[in-house]
């Protein structure tokens, strides 16, 4: 089973930056796409971003939320997807996941893999 695996997290002062990492377990790993999720504590699961995985086809879509402060991008060559979190706010406090669609039969937001999660918290 594929795994996926999130660092970066940590604590920030609000205004601060952080860079998330998600890489695959297996180099061989077919995916469509790749996004980040978070989930505040009490809050549902909220999508953040995503991009294609494909080398001619970089698509991004963000989250209004977070529009003009982060940026996903991906490194096909190292198996890793990125989230640069910039101008972050207490409001960006939550576990961060790593997902990927693995199958294109999926729906828009539909999932199949995810990452156990990394923390950010921002402080005021």
């Amino acid at each position: 089973q594929v795994q996926l695996i999130e660092s970066g997290g940590g604590l920030v002062q609000a205004g601060g930056s952080l860079r998330l990492s998600c890489a695959a377990s297996e180099r061989t790993f077919s995916r469509y796409r790749m996004g980040w999720f978070r989930q505040a504590p009490g809050k549902e699961r909220e999508f953040v971003a995503s991009i294609n995985w494909n080398w001619n086809d970089s698509t991004t879509s963000y989250a209004d939320s977070v529009k003009g402060r982060f940026t996903i991008s991906r490194d096909i060559t190292k198996n890793t997807v990125y989230l640069q979190m910039n101008s972050l706010k207490p409001g960006d406090t939550a576990v961060y996941y790593c997902a990927a669609k693995s199958r294109s039969t999926l729906g828009p937001g539909q999932y199949d893999y995810w990452g156990q999660g990394t923390q950010v918290t921002v402080s005021s």
